[in-house]
């Protein structure tokens, strides 16, 4: 999607929506008030406010991971020889959340 709009960096546009998104996934499961899921996360209300809509310019992945960590989740990451057939590498976010609306993202890279 990002790549299709021609924005800079649009890997890690889409790695940091993703990621964004399994932990609002996390808060709405936990019926967490923004309130809650910012001292659970170690940040103030307004940046829990801007990461459940969507804005995520002042995120970066590493901060989305310890938020995840914060959360009880594990994350992992995997780097592996991509196949011949396949002319570029990817980078894949992949969840297990109930309700996470992308719960496997690839971008492309």
């Amino acid at each position: 999607m990002f790549e299709d709009l021609r924005l800079p960096q649009s890997d890690e546009l889409l790695a940091k929506a993703a990621l964004a998104n399994q932990i609002a996934s996390i808060v709405t499961h936990r019926h967490l008030t923004q309130a809650q899921a910012a001292e659970i996360l170690g940040t103030g209300q307004p940046k829990v406010s801007d990461l459940l809509a969507g804005r995520l310019s002042g995120f970066s992945i590493e901060r989305l991971i310890r938020f995840l960590n914060a959360l009880d989740r594990d994350v992992q990451i995997v780097v592996s020889p991509k196949p011949r057939s396949r002319q570029a590498a990817t980078f894949k976010v992949t969840g297990r959340s109930r309700s996470a609306r992308f719960s496997n993202v690839a971008c492309g890279g």
